[in-house]
């Protein structure tokens, strides 16, 4: 069974959206570790709702931030099945971030893929608990004030003074496929060993950052200075 679809409505992400990597990164894996009969996928509201006719898998779109809740309840339900949750930034750290924190706390066995492009992409680039000090967006036209919209938000570091100490943890970025693909690998054998496991990936949004080619992979780069790398463990710094 191919689990990305040949025939399918047209993918409707920007070009050079990092979702496409993303997807195409967790369709890979599933379909070499053979779990096309027993994955489930499901997407938050946002960017990340255009993929529910991406994977010939059975797959959910739920209400904004509600992913988390809804993959912790059919895991209860269906503890043989691999449940692979899509969102973005806004769906994992704001409207999701209390689901998230309680499935990081009980250590349920789920596999979470964060895409942070540092924005709320789909409704026009708003300032979002990932988006950085004095970043421009569409609601920050001044940049973003720490002192109105907060500090810049680190998910991953924070869950990991939570996370069981068998969880997986993990950032990477859509500059990285090889690397995406390996951690998408562990966080699901940490999912069939019966833990919890969450990848952000500090994703490329071209639309909303005004960036296209070298410009967008070189800011990629940067990003990948200022949201640590790799497996996470310990404080957040």
């Amino acid at each position: 069974m191919e689990i990305i679809k040949k025939e399918s409505k047209p993918a409707k992400f920007c070009p050079g959206c990092g979702y496409y990597i993303i997807l195409n990164s967790l369709g890979q894996v599933l379909e070499e570790k053979g779990l096309a009969n027993k994955s489930i996928f499901m997407t938050d509201i946002g960017c990340n709702l255009l993929a529910w006719d991406y994977f010939n898998l059975p797959s959910t779109q739920t209400h904004h931030g509600r992913t988390v809740a809804t993959a912790s309840g059919f895991k209860l339900t269906s503890p043989e099945k691999i449940v692979c949750c899509l969102m973005g930034d806004g769906g994992g750290y704001a409207i999701g971030l209390q689901n998230l924190i309680h499935a990081c706390l009980r250590d349920t066995p789920l596999t979470i893929i964060v895409a942070n492009n540092l924005d709320y992409s789909m409704t026009g680039g708003q300032v979002s608990p990932t988006t950085l000090t004095n970043q421009i967006t569409d609601s920050t036209p001044f940049g973003k004030d720490p002192k109105i919209q907060g500090q810049t938000f680190f998910g991953p570091e924070l869950l990991a003074k939570i996370a069981h100490k068998k969880a997986f943890l993990a950032r990477t970025s859509s500059r990285k496929p090889q690397e995406m693909i390996a951690f998408l690998e562990r966080a699901i054998e940490t999912q069939e060993n019966g833990h919890f496991s969450l990848i952000e990936v500090i994703s490329a949004c071209p639309l909303n950052w005004r960036l296209t080619g070298s410009l967008l992979l070189k800011r990629l780069e940067e990003l990948e200075k200022v949201f640590p790398q790799g497996e996470i463990k310990g404080e957040i710094k």
